[in-house]
């Protein structure tokens, strides 16, 4: 029997004029996305389809504006949309959310735009960046770090071979040429503004805590495979205990495909802007395809 996994892509799939193929093409769309405008003071939309790369690049607009568009693919084709389990990459947890029913979608909006806040003023509490490390076995990226210190962990595990450390410039830096000394065949600072999925977004973690407490959950249409766990999770209580630590806990994404290949996923369904899931997939276990929405 067929099992399809839909997946959210998270900070890094933007790209100025996302949405507005669907803007124009489906009055459901249209609903959400203006809807999603109001919500976000009436700027949105238009730092969207109209702003600077530059702007869109900043997280306060980025993670609103992936969360909009990922859900009006939603809106646009809702027959297409029956999942088996569901996941999202980092931000793209929160879309996997409330694609399922957890919360509503405005509240998730909510959500997602305090998150970005939340983030971007931990940011500029303490320098801190992140690096992307290529080649190296994950057991050796977490030795280095655990070596360099405290001050950087492993943040994402992407892919095979495909691991980013985030932490404080200093550290970072540190780690990094210790990676390349290791064998690492790429080890290379990213333009990010700082270190998500590290302790450093501590301050944000408490911030997002009490606007998550404050947000009605409900039983997921599908199990939501969580970042922190890597498994399915279905209990309203343990899908808010997990989020409220995502920040401050690494995206497990390589063992979260994998485990919804053990779970019986037969297809991939990428739903959000890019390709960027579709190719750490590739990546991570071939013999299951990859499609975009509504696929």
């Amino acid at each position: 029997m067929e099992k399809t996994a839909y997946i959210f892509p998270g900070q890094g799939s933007q790209f100025v004029g996302m949405g507005k193929d669907l803007y124009e093409a489906s009055a459901a769309a249209r609903r959400w996305m203006e809807q999603a405008n109001e919500l976000m003071d009436g700027e949105l939309l238009t730092v969207m389809f109209e702003g600077d790369a530059e702007r869109l690049k900043q997280t306060r607009y980025t993670q609103p504006a992936v969360y909009v568009h990922s859900l009006a693919l939603v809106a646009a084709h809702p027959d297409a949309f029956s999942p088996a389990m569901v996941a999202g990459h980092s931000l793209g947890e929160l879309t996997a959310l409330a694609a399922v029913g957890v919360f509503s979608w405005a509240d998730g909006l909510r959500l997602v735009r305090e998150r970005a806040l939340a983030m971007q003023a931990a940011c500029e509490v303490r320098p801190s960046t992140m690096a992307a490390v290529l080649g190296l076995d994950d057991e050796v990226v977490e030795t280095v770090c655990a070596e360099v210190g405290p001050d950087v962990v492993p943040a994402n595990y992407n892919s095979p071979g495909q691991v980013v450390i985030s932490g404080t410039v200093e550290a970072v830096e540190a780690a990094v040429e210790r990676l390349k000394a290791r064998g690492a065949r790429r080890a290379v600072i990213l333009n990010v503004a700082g270190a998500f999925h590290s302790p450093l977004m501590e301050p944000a973690r408490a911030r997002l805590a009490t606007a998550i407490e404050a947000t009605p959950f409900q039983a997921p249409q599908a199990p939501v495979y969580q970042n922190v766990t890597a498994e399915p999770s279905t209990d309203p209580d343990v899908i808010r205990e997990n989020l409220i630590q995502q920040l401050t806990s690494p995206v497990r994404w390589t063992q979260t495909i994998r485990n919804m290949i053990r779970d019986g996923a037969t297809r991939f369904v990428e739903t959000g802007p890019g390709n960027v899931l579709r190719g750490l997939n590739r990546k991570i276990d071939r013999s299951v395809p990859t499609v975009s929405f509504p696929g």
